[in-house]
């Protein structure tokens, strides 16, 4: 028997937006990692996101825990985007006030 020793692809693609998700799912690679460092095990994070493998989650975090420095830089650039988009969109629309607002239109047209 030749037992042939190699790993398959990391199942993570880059979308458009520059979002680094789990082939085939909307479940982002910070959305993986956060679980797992809050101590969730692989079967609880596919508990969690039941539209994901369980071979794929291991995989996932096998690369995580390889290249921690470079996906640690990642997901903190990612976090920083979405602060500033959030940033963005609150100088836009306030939030303040916004729970009246929607209760109030949610009377009206009851």
């Amino acid at each position: 028997m030749n037992l042939v020793i190699q790993a398959p692809p990391v199942p993570l693609e880059i979308k458009e937006d520059g979002v680094v998700r789990v082939t085939g799912s909307r479940v982002t690679l910070d959305t993986v990692v956060g679980a797992f460092n809050e101590g969730a095990s692989a079967e609880e994070i596919v508990e969690q996101y039941p539209s994901l493998a369980l071979t794929d989650v291991y995989a996932v975090l096998n690369y995580y825990l390889h290249e921690k420095q470079t996906v640690d830089v990642y997901l903190s650039e990612y976090r920083q985007r979405g602060e500033q988009i959030r940033r963005e969109v609150e100088a836009r629309f306030s939030p303040v006030g916004i729970r009246e607002r929607l209760l109030a239109r949610r009377a009206k047209h009851g």
